[in-house]
């Protein structure tokens, strides 16, 4: 009787074995590369792993099961498994999914958790403003974050502060251009280069730069070339200005008169002996407007993507007078970049090995030159000359 019941139970044991299956794969994006960190779980139970870097994962389950495959910004997917396999599973993007994420530093974070802490710009929210430098282009738009304008010279810089004036020395943000760290501001950037720019304010979202995340943080991604064919364009656009309120003021003749009447009121002789002679003088005010100062602004990019390198290039020149002192050339900025965002694709052996499979490298590189001519220089040619020239080359190797 004990030696049936030993093979009985030998017998269920090796029938649970054989409903066992050993389930390995590699799962990929639907661009081709590599997914780690995906969420794989035999569904509604609690056995489950992840992939590793190069998306690749090993699991036990029954025969018969379902695996499901889950992760951030992917929509999620469920694959049947009738035996021991090999899968090659590919993910689709979710772009719903994708809005409740935000990049933060060197990862990601959910939306619900720092909401309250990032406010985003947009490139088509820039092109509602059109703002003269990149930091003017925050003013009004994110919450949180103060821009004011040192003065009234056409090109001045902007002030900006993170919900508030720091208490250590420095109170300026720290400026994030394309994941490189940018010193003295981003006044040599061309607005119209921008893709997106994300204001960090607070400490959570911003520890992974430490200290000097204190007064915010503000993240600049510069636009990239799209998948297919050249594109070349070229934007225009011209504008005025004019002074929005003008003061009443006399004219010489009623100038004249009140000036005698002040003198007769204290006993004395008037100064003008004929007031009406004088006319109406000149209207100084008028004469220092610049009425209808020109705004020129000239914009050309070439960009493009293919398998093995993705491009933008871009070149602009912006010109404005000002309104005051304009017209003597005493009070006029102009401004003129080049840039360029390129990426090449050296090597991509994805499909044959998981490791080392994959080359790029990257070069971002900027120049600007800033002419601004005050009414407060000494220089014989109107004012100082400032340039700028910022190259930041980025390499990557995928193991």
């Amino acid at each position: 009787m004990k030696k049936l019941l030993i093979l009985l139970f030998l017998g269920l044991s090796c029938s649970a074995f054989a409903q066992t299956v050993k389930v390995s794969g590699r799962v990929t994006g639907s661009d081709g590369t590599s997914l780690p960190g995906v969420y794989v779980m035999e569904e509604n139970t609690t056995n489950a792993t992840s992939t590793d870097l190069d998306g690749n994962f090993t699991l036990d389950v029954p025969a018969g099961s379902n695996l499901l495959f889950s992760y951030i910004g992917y929509r999620t997917q469920i694959i049947p498994v009738t035996g021991a396999a090999v899968l090659s599973v590919i993910l689709e993007e979710d772009s719903a999914l994708l809005e409740e994420v935000v990049v933060v530093g060197y990862g990601t974070q959910k939306k619900s958790v720092v909401t309250a802490a990032i406010a985003k710009v947009s490139s088509d929210d820039l092109k509602n403003v059109a703002p003269v430098r990149i930091d003017n282009a925050l003013k009004g738009l994110t919450s949180g974050v103060t821009v004011t304008s040192s003065s009234g010279q056409p090109g001045a810089s902007a002030r900006v502060r993170v919900r508030g004036v720091g208490t250590i020395n420095n109170s300026e943000p720290l400026y994030i251009v394309d994941g490189m760290p940018i010193g003295g501001g981003i006044d040599y950037l061309n607005p119209s280069d921008i893709q997106s720019i994300e204001v960090l304010k607070d400490a959570a979202s911003g520890a992974v730069y430490g200290a000097r995340a204190a007064n915010g943080v503000i993240l600049v991604t510069t636009k990239s070339g799209q998948k297919g064919a050249t594109r070349v364009t070229y934007d225009f656009s011209y504008g005025f200005q004019n002074p929005w309120k003008e003061y009443d003021v006399l004219n010489a003749t009623e100038y004249a008169l009140l000036m005698n009447e002040g003198y007769l009121a204290q006993g004395k002789a008037p100064v003008y002996s004929d007031p009406y002679a004088l006319g109406e003088g000149t209207d100084w005010q008028k004469e220092v407007f610049n009425y209808n100062a020109p705004q020129i602004n000239h914009q050309l990019t070439i960009s493009g993507a293919s398998d093995k390198v993705n491009y933008y290039i871009s070149a602009g020149y912006y010109s404005q007078d000002g309104i005051v002192g304009g017209n003597f050339n005493r009070s006029n900025y102009e401004r003129l970049t080049i840039r360029t965002n390129t990426t090449y694709n050296l090597m991509d052996q994805s499909a044959k090995r998981n490791f080392l499979h994959k080359f790029t490298m990257g070069i971002n590189a900027a120049y600007s030159r800033n002419t601004s001519f005050g009414i407060t220089t000494n220089s014989e040619f109107g004012g100082p000359l400032g340039s700028a020239l910022g190259m930041a080359p980025t390499l990557k190797v995928y193991a």
